[in-house]
This record gives C-alpha cells, structure tokens and sequence, in this order.
C-alpha cells in the first residue's frame, strides 16, 4: 500500500507550524516532510516529532534567499562555497531529526548563463554533494520542477534528472518524482514512474491545474496509486498540496491509505 507523509509547510496551515505534527498524527499519517526546518532548532522539531509518533522523511537544503526569489543554488556558477556551507547546515537538522532524504535545489537560470556552463556546476555540486550526504547516511534527492509555478527553474524533466542522475551514479543520487510537475511538463505520468522507477528516491503528489489535494482536479488517483503499489514503489509520497479548504475536511482521498 503507498506511504503518505503530511506535508507540514502546506497542510495544516490552520495553526502554528509546530502544532501541525500533531494534527498530522491524529489525522493519520505516520511521517511528515516541509520545505524548510531552519527557522526552528532541530531539537524542538525532533520533540514534535517523538512525542508523536512521527519520522522525518524530507526536507529541503537551504535555497540561497528564498525571500529574494531564489530557488536553490546546485547549478549556480559562482556560488559553490555557499553551496558547501547550505549542505553542511541541511547535514546538521537530518542528524538531529534522523531524517534519510535531502531534496537540493537547482536554482533560477541567470540571465545570460550557459546551459552547459550551469550543468557542468550542477554536476560538480552534486558529486560533491553526493559524498558528504553519504558519510551522514543521508541521500540527496533532485527534482524536476514545471516552469509554470517556478518559471526559469533549471530543471524540468525528469529524463534531464535521469540523466545528471546517471551522471553521478544512482547510488549516490536519487529523484524526487512529483508527480503534479510531471502531469504539467510531460504528462503520462504513470508511464514516466515506470520508466525512472529505480532512480525514483521520493515521490510527491498534488493534482492538476489547481495543486490541491488528490481527487480535485483531472487525475485519476486511485488508478495511479495501485499502479505505484503494484510497480513495488516502498518510498514515501508527500502530499505536498495546498488543500483546497480545511485541510482535515479534505482528507477524504486518504482513508483508503491509512493503517
């Protein structure tokens, strides 16, 4: 059966972030990921976390200034040192929450910067990457994002991902499939998972057009659900969506998941 985690920077957003692993744990889910720990010490969420019952599965590195409009900094040329000390503070929050996946973002394209110049960073970083997550038992994660809702992203298809993937060496170096980007960027999704299905790390899920919650918009999930069960996916799926009203109200989609 498919493993669902709460997305705590979406869901929930009826309280406080920190109240939010409780409702994530009396509504039913055994793990929770977000976009970003680093506002909170590492040891106040890993209490969250223990006293209810819930394991940390993903969250993001540092993005650069997220506030400025950054999106990450993997294939930003000029930026590697900051890129190495972001790493290093994502490697101290995953210690403290035992969390095993680390998605690290690729960043904006620069105006007037080169495709292959911004690859070839892009690589470098994550072979390096690869190998400081690997001492700490973490594997980072790439994912390919539409250019709908981060418009100059530079990653965006997830045979791009396959291929830097490859680049590095898959034991090093997953996917984070998700699968709302893909049904906007390529569609076919259930033909998509098939194909990357061992490079796929972590899955996420949203549906199409709105990014609400499973059973909202154009796609059939239960049919892609069992598909990903019967395909022998065990990762977990984040329900990385904004509910389209209350959030426990719009669970419904979820009780065949439960246990």
């Amino acid at each position: 059966m498919p493993r669902f985690a709460a997305n705590l920077s979406m869901m929930f957003n009826e309280v406080p972030f920190l109240d939010r692993f409780a409702l994530a744990a009396q509504s039913g889910f055994k793990a929770v990921e977000f976009l970003f720990p680093y506002d909170f010490p590492a040891a106040e969420i890993a209490t969250r976390l223990r006293d209810n019952g819930l394991s940390q599965v993903l969250f993001n590195a540092p993005p650069g200034d997220w506030t400025k409009g950054e999106r990450g900094m993997a294939a930003l040329p000029g930026r590697q040192g900051e890129f190495r000390d972001a790493i290093a503070k994502a490697l101290e929050y995953c210690a403290v929450l035992e969390c095993p996946r680390l998605h690290v973002m690729a960043g904006l394209k620069p105006e007037g910067a080169a495709h292959d110049t911004m690859t070839a960073v892009y690589g470098a970083n994550l072979a390096w990457a690869a190998d400081e997550c690997a001492k700490a038992g973490v594997k980072p994660i790439i994912e390919p994002i539409n250019h709908r809702d981060i418009p100059g992203f530079f990653l965006n298809t997830t045979d791009q991902a396959a291929a830097i993937i490859n680049a590095v060496g898959p034991e090093k170096l997953g996917m984070q499939f998700d699968l709302y980007h893909c049904q906007i960027t390529e569609g076919d999704v259930v033909k998509r998972v098939e194909k990357h299905l061992p490079l796929i790390a972590h899955m996420q899920v949203a549906d199409t057009p709105g990014r609400h919650e499973p059973g909202t918009g154009e796609v059939n999930w239960p049919f892609v659900f069992d598909r990903i069960d019967a395909l022998g996916f065990r990762g977990w799926i984040g329900c990385e969506y904004r509910p389209a009203g209350d959030t426990v109200a719009g669970l419904g989609w979820f009780e065949p998941y439960k246990g």
